[in-house]
């Protein structure tokens, strides 16, 4: 089974995972700032 990483800096999740929605797909990141990074780079697009 392969490890699941935060999807803005590639850290391994653990159970605090945040989930965040960018347009249509739910991601995991592993930190609120990851997580505000992702938001904002989404509402670029």
């Amino acid at each position: 089974m392969s490890e699941k990483t935060c999807a803005a800096c590639d850290y391994p999740l653990d159970d605090n995972a945040i989930k965040v929605t960018i347009g249509n797909r739910v991601v995991e990141v592993c930190c609120e700032e990851c997580a505000q990074k992702l938001r904002e780079a989404g509402k670029e697009h």
